[in-house]
């Protein structure tokens, strides 16, 4: 990334409330790392989703990435969205634990060139338990399955605090950063004002 148009000066910057901002980083690799045997946790199961409604992807959503304030997909009306989910192209895949789908893998083929680890995530349940070793592990061996070039993920600090971690282990190496300003999806937004209670609520 260039910084010859950054724009932003050094210092803090005042947001308005309503308004969160967040650190972004990119992280990618050329080649599947060498791979790790690790199996899935007892009584986990890893389970393609071949045709997910918007129900059904919107719950998955909601239920990882809630307490992450994850937000972008639950704008999308149901054709929007089913365009992506139901993409040829764009692969779905969940980790299921006593009849509740608690994980999710979500690859994009849609640009050859550059394939998307979409999203990657767990339920609180799973967090702890070998489950994120063993889905990076699925993510990896189905994305370099195919021939691309290139596999890239971006991941935010309101994200876990542990994930650019997890990444940079897994065999990803970050490669810029941005700043992204935005509205806080709990004031009438998609999400309820108790999500991610963590980070204050300022309206």
């Amino acid at each position: 990334m260039s910084t010859d148009t950054f724009a932003l000066p050094d210092g803090i910057h005042e947001l308005p409330a309503g308004k969160l901002a967040a650190v972004v980083t990119y992280l990618e690799m050329f080649a599947r790392p060498a791979p790790r045997d690790v199996a899935a946790p007892e009584g986990v199961a890893f389970v393609p989703q071949p045709d997910p409604s918007p129900e059904f992807y919107r719950a998955l959503y909601r239920r990882i990435g809630e307490d992450w304030l994850w937000f972008s997909r639950m704008y999308l009306d149901d054709a929007a969205l089913s365009a992506i989910i139901t993409h040829e192209d764009v692969d779905l895949y969940t980790m299921r634990k006593d009849g509740v789908d608690l994980g999710m893998l979500e690859l994009d083929f849609r640009d050859p060139e550059n394939t998307e680890l979409a999203f990657f995530g767990l339920h609180s349940d799973l967090i702890g338990t070998g489950a994120g070793r063993y889905l990076m592990e699925q993510a990896l061996t189905l994305a370099f399955e195919r021939p691309i070039k290139r596999l890239f993920v971006h991941t935010c600090t309101l994200d876990s605090p542990q994930a650019v971690g997890f990444y940079i282990r897994s065999g990803f190496v970050p490669y810029g950063r941005a700043i992204e300003i935005m509205d806080d999806p709990r004031i009438g937004g998609p999400l309820p004002e108790s999500a991610a209670g963590h980070i204050p609520l300022i309206k």
